[in-house]
């Protein structure tokens, strides 16, 4: 890991993989993406219609995940919580700008990691990252239990 930052308020959840967070010194407000982790899209876009493919599953499906998705992460993270993030040192920013890291929440856990765990989530493959053996481990065991996304479809 390259950096840890704290002193980070979250503003908004973006979707199952991203939020907006500000800093609380210079009211910087930074886009987040989620480091090493992929959640179904909220809205129509190439990526969904690649996703359509890769998985065979209906867009409107996908989306209908995607938006399960981002729920549980607005349960899991409120707006106005305080959030620290770590980011890795050739993984800092995608190809859209935002900022790639993980967040790490009050209690010291991984969201992203949580994410996977619970199956709300599954690990980016197509993207290196440290944590990416692990995320592939817990996602086998969140889609073996058959939680979260994966009490309504075996793939997403």
């Amino acid at each position: 890991m390259s950096n840890f930052n704290t002193n980070y308020t979250v503003i908004a959840i973006v979707d199952g993989d991203g939020l907006i967070i500000q800093n609380k010194f210079s009211a910087e407000l930074i886009e987040i993406r989620l480091l090493g982790i992929d959640a179904p899209e909220i809205k129509w876009c190439k990526k969904l219609k690649k996703d359509e493919q890769i998985t065979r599953l209906a867009g409107a499906f996908l989306i209908k995940l995607g938006l399960l998705s981002k729920r549980f992460l607005q349960k899991v993270l409120k707006v106005g919580s305080k959030v620290s993030i770590k980011q890795e040192k050739n993984n800092t920013i995608d190809k859209y700008g935002r900022t790639l890291a993980y967040v790490i929440l009050p209690s010291g856990k991984s969201l992203n990691e949580l994410m996977i765990r619970e199956g709300y989530a599954k690990p980016l493959i197509d993207f290196e990252c440290s944590e990416l053996a692990n995320y592939q481990k817990f996602n086998t065991f969140a889609r073996q239990g058959r939680k979260g996304l994966y009490t309504l479809a075996r793939r997403f």
